[in-house]
């Protein structure tokens, strides 16, 4: 009954899931059979990532209220054995009540982590070193995608779409919105471009985000992740079981039929036949072309 808040698949058969109570689970067969794997923690496991079958990552959250003086509340978690052992890793910040709210790799080299007050740390080496990086908001940052090594984007409260097109350097992007607006998530397939967020909130760009409009989502939950396979075909989920699916680049979602309302949280698209999300109440959900979806607890 964890809740989940990460998805990440190698390839059809070998995925982890990360979430709350320091719950993290492994398949090697497609789903089928989950093993739950012991960190020895409590803490909330908010991202996931491996490189490869030994080499991994994982973003943790201490529980605000167990906290001691001058002790983090956000640290990074790294196996290079296949998660049999983890090393602690810090990052050096002000304010050491700063949280991390998301980690993301382009390939096993490039890595980025952000969270509150636009905190933004990157690595160009694996991991060995994780240094800040000047961020263009001060914002709370929660989501981001890179379609190569070098461009991308993060967004967060506040409208805020920031665009990178070295890996570097950051400025905010034009999005012309409400300040209100909540972005939780992006995507990127080629020039196309994504953000969701709050009360249903879908703005795309068709120019590599020199200006965005808004799509009609058809629904006001509140939008957790987005993804696109290409630049016809996306998927977006969020609170109340929502699962959104579009053919045409998001001119026109619509709902998915999903047994129950539990919350989904993350994304993660194999291939079109090979699809899952996870949620609260220890929700897992696969689905695809090929079958219609379906919820595992």
């Amino acid at each position: 009954m964890a809740w989940l808040h990460a998805v990440y698949f190698l390839d059809q058969n070998h995925g982890w899931i990360a979430g709350s109570n320091g719950t993290l689970l492994s398949t090697a067969d497609g789903g089928v059979t989950w093993n739950k794997n012991s960190l020895g923690i409590k803490d909330t496991l908010t991202d996931v990532y491996f490189a490869d079958s030994t080499e991994g990552w994982l973003l943790a959250q201490r529980d605000v209220f167990k906290l001691k003086v001058n002790e983090r509340a956000s640290y990074l978690l790294h196996t290079n054995d296949g998660g049999n052992t983890w090393l602690r890793i810090f990052l050096s910040t002000p304010d050491v009540n700063t949280r991390f709210t998301h980690l993301l790799f382009s390939d096993p080299q490039h890595g980025w982590v952000f969270g509150e007050t636009g905190a933004l740390f990157a690595t160009t080496d694996g991991g060995a070193h994780w240094l800040p990086q000047q961020s263009a908001s001060k914002h709370l940052l929660l989501g981001g995608a890179f379609a190569n090594n070098t461009h991308g984007l993060i967004v967060g409260a506040g409208a805020t779409i920031m665009q990178s097109d070295d890996g570097v350097s950051w400025r905010l992007g034009a999005t012309g919105k409400d300040e209100h607006d909540r972005f939780n998530a992006v995507a990127i397939a080629g020039p196309f471009m994504w953000a969701a967020g709050n009360e249903g909130r879908i703005v795309a760009s068709t120019n590599g985000g020199r200006s965005w409009i808004r799509q009609r989502s058809n629904v006001d939950a509140d939008l957790s992740d987005i993804k696109f396979i290409d630049g016809r075909e996306g998927w977006a989920v969020g609170a109340q079981g929502t699962l959104l699916h579009t053919n045409d680049g998001g001119l026109h979602w619509r709902t998915e039929p999903v047994r129950g309302s539990l919350g989904l949280e993350r994304l993660f698209i194999v291939d079109r036949n090979h699809l899952w999300a996870v949620g609260f109440g220890g929700t897992i959900l696969k689905f695809g072309e090929t079958n219609a979806p379906q919820l595992r607890q």
